[in-house]
């Protein structure tokens, strides 16, 4: 088997990862190019061939790679920026406001100067076009064909890119859309085409006219992109299989990307829950918290047993209706950007200097103190050591912008401004923890946390301090851990249907025509990207909610409940999820149950590659010992001097006793004052609130060396 390598693009650096044939993990790391993300993806495979391949040769090293999987921020980046595709709507007669009305909800409800999001389509291309189906799919009037072409003379004569289509009802009766499609394909041959029936079949009006225009404002872009990747791959020789990742976690062809470009919305970041889940499970957890702290943003997401998915989400306050990990986003990263604001308080971001010109430490022309400059000052990062040493940092240039923007203005010295800056950023990430725990009814003290990013084992300890979470998990591949998560991704498509239905006397005949038109769909794209069926799977959900209810709860539905039609088995599962979330259900009142949506995932294994365990070996760490250096203690709020481990030489049960730093080529770790730390025998490092040594108890046990998927 070749090799299987995936890359993911951030906003300051590009992240690679692999295994090696004998287990050994492989990561890089190249600055990002955000004007063309492709540029630095080749360059970071250039970089890994000349060190890997004999001699240097980079065509030989290139022809042993038989998959590259790609996390991309392009279609994310195009919305938060507004730089996407100059669109048009063709909608139903009376209802071209809703993409701007939506729900009529207001996210701020006693904020009476909070203005609406832009819609992504101005009201001007927006056209409603006579013709209706009723709730059934039943035509009640026929569609009007000269509306459509005096649209599309419109959309052309105004240089429109992307054209979506999303009728009401549609779900139930597909031609309309149908119909609109063939004249827009026909008469505006070059537009990018999004039908609201092929894209998200389901009922909700509002959901599916957002979701359709998200998927043609950002696809023109994934498509010029993925094509001057896929051009670029070519010229280096490359033959081997692209994949994409989605925002549900799993991967996708470029092709079907293409067409439903709505999935990367979270691309990047998609893969770190799963990779999260597989270091919680080494150290005998069926749940975490994963974090992962790049240059501009942290994402905190919870796992139990599988990475949590939802239905119904956003992005950049654009609702989005396709299936996605449940990961929460804040602009707080390496480079996120001090300031003061009006009443003189200190913030931290979500501005961020980004990859050019980046922090001031970087010596790339940044004048501004940001969070990577902090823990320079605080000594948690080496200045000599920094990637490796492939990067020397500026300790002087940190130290003005800080003194400048911060200690100045606020009469602190430098390192009194730098530790504010980090306790700040740290209170945000901890923030960005409550989000998706404590908001949801979790108590984040039951969960370990997996620390990932570059910096964000330096942050966890405060993080979790805050949270009171005595376990945390810093993984071998920490510093690219979204793209780790990118290789144990399998291949998934998600299809959905409406059928609202009572489950006390539910159309059998139905829900089973319903599921194997979907299974055919996805053996059709399974098909097309060449897995053999010993290598699929199917997952069955069903949507659903107590009578009279506005919301529905997705849960999974057993395969043998389906076999034998037994309903009430699939309502006392819908039972307990209500529990879960809610803390109640009405199983008891004998409230009936309504189906909503019918969903169905199939899923393709991928090959994993072979990850290499180490034996227990010894808990002295003194042979991993390089120095000491005085770092910032935030329990004493004063500097000591603590010893600086080699991360690269530390074995499996080296234990450290904190405060200590852990330097790595790409990541550097601080144990704090509270913590102690066993190595385990994945490399990872496991710190552990000082005392509580019977957290790490499964941390040594020898378990299968295949990767858990």
């Amino acid at each position: 088997m070749g090799l299987k390598i995936a890359v993911d693009v951030g906003g300051t650096f590009t992240d690679f990862i692999f295994a090696s044939a004998d287990g050994e993990v492989q990561i890089h790391k190249v600055l990002s190019t955000p004007d063309d993300p492709s540029i630095a993806l080749v360059e970071g495979l250039r970089e890994i061939g000349e060190k890997m391949a004999p001699g240097g040769d980079f065509s030989t090293f290139i022809g042993t790679v038989d998959t590259i999987v790609h996390g991309t921020t392009v279609t994310t980046n195009a919305t938060l920026t507004h730089t996407g595709a100059v669109s048009g709507l063709l909608t139903t007669k009376g209802l071209r406001d809703a993409l701007e009305m939506r729900r009529g909800v207001r996210e701020r409800q006693y904020d009476n100067r909070y203005t609406n999001v832009k819609p992504l389509v101005p009201r001007y291309l927006r056209i409603g076009v006579s013709g209706r189906l009723d709730r059934n799919g039943v035509e009640t009037s026929p569609i009007e064909i000269n509306e459509i072409k005096q649209a599309i003379a419109l959309f052309r004569e105004e240089g429109v890119e992307a054209v979506s289509i999303c009728f009401m009802n549609s779900f139930a009766n597909q031609a309309h859309e149908r119909a609109a499609a063939e004249i827009v394909r026909r008469e505006l041959p070059g537009a990018y085409l999004t039908v609201s029936s092929d894209l998200l079949p389901s009922i909700r009006f509002y959901e599916r006219i957002s979701t359709t225009a998200l998927n043609s404002y950002v696809g023109p872009k994934l498509n010029r992109y993925l094509d001057r990747l896929v051009t670029r791959l070519k010229e280096t020789g490359f033959t081997g299989i692209l994949l994409i990742m989605q925002s549900n976690g799993g991967v996708v062809s470029p092709q079907v990307a293409r067409d439903k470009a709505a999935l990367t919305l979270l691309s990047g970041p998609a893969g770190g829950p799963g990779a999260g889940l597989f270091y919680a499970r080494a150290a005998g957890a069926d749940r975490c918290i994963t974090t992962d702290m790049g240059g501009t943003s942290f994402e905190a997401s919870v796992a139990f047993v599988a990475p949590t998915t939802v239905n119904d989400g956003e992005i950049a306050r654009h609702k989005i209706a396709l299936p996605m990990l449940d990961i929460h986003t804040i602009g707080a990263g390496g480079g996120s950007i001090g300031w003061l604001d009006e009443g003189g308080m200190l913030r931290m971001g979500p501005q961020s200097a980004g990859a050019s010109p980046g922090p001031a430490c970087y010596g790339r022309g940044g004048t501004l103190p940001t969070t990577t400059d902090a823990n320079l000052v605080l000594g948690y990062l080496d200045p000599a050591y920094f990637a490796g040493g492939r990067m020397r940092l500026d300790p002087d240039a940190a130290r003005r912008a800080i003194a400048t923007h911060i200690a100045g203005p606020m009469n602190l010295s430098v390192e009194e401004a730098a530790a504010g800056m980090y306790r700040v950023a740290c209170n945000n990430m901890a923030q960005g923890v409550r989000e998706v725990t404590i908001k949801r009814g979790y108590d984040p003290r039951e969960f370990p946390l997996i620390a990932a990013g570059g910096a964000g084992p330096i942050h966890s300890c405060l993080i979790c301090n805050e949270l009171e979470i005595p376990l945390q998990i810093v993984p071998r591949s920490s510093s690219v851990l979204c793209a780790f998560g990118m290789l144990l991704s399998d291949l998934q498509h998600d299809f959905v249907r409406t059928l609202v239905a009572r489950l006390d006397a539910p159309d059998w005949p139905r829900i089973e025509e319903i599921l194997a038109d979907m299974r055919g769909a996805g053996d059709s794209a399974l098909d097309e990207e060449g897995v053999e069926q010993s290598r699929r799977r199917y997952v069955v959900r069903f949507d659903c909610r107590y009578i009279k209810q506005y919301h529905e709860v997705s849960f999974p539905v057993a395969h043998a409940a389906l076999a034998a039609r037994d309903a009430d088995a699939i309502a006392a599962a819908f039972h307990r999820e209500h529990n879960r979330l809610y803390g109640y259900s009405l199983e008891n009142e004998k409230t009936p149950v309504e189906i909503i949506n019918i969903r169905l995932q199939a899923i393709g294994a991928t090959s994993a590659p072979h990850w290499a365990e180490e034996r227990s070996q010894s808990r002295n760490a003194d042979q991993a010992r390089k120095g000491v250096r005085a770092v910032y203690i935030p329990e004493t709020m004063k500097f000591a001097e603590v010893p600086i481990y080699d991360g690269h030489r530390l074995r499996a049960e080296n234990a450290i006793v904190g405060p200590a730093m852990i330097e790595s080529t790409t990541t550097a770790t601080f144990v704090s004052a509270s913590y102690d730390c066993l190595v385990d025998r994945y490399g990872s490092l496991v710190l552990y609130r000082k005392g509580r040594d019977e957290l790490v108890k499964d941390c040594l046990v020898p378990k299968a060396t295949e990767m858990a998927k």
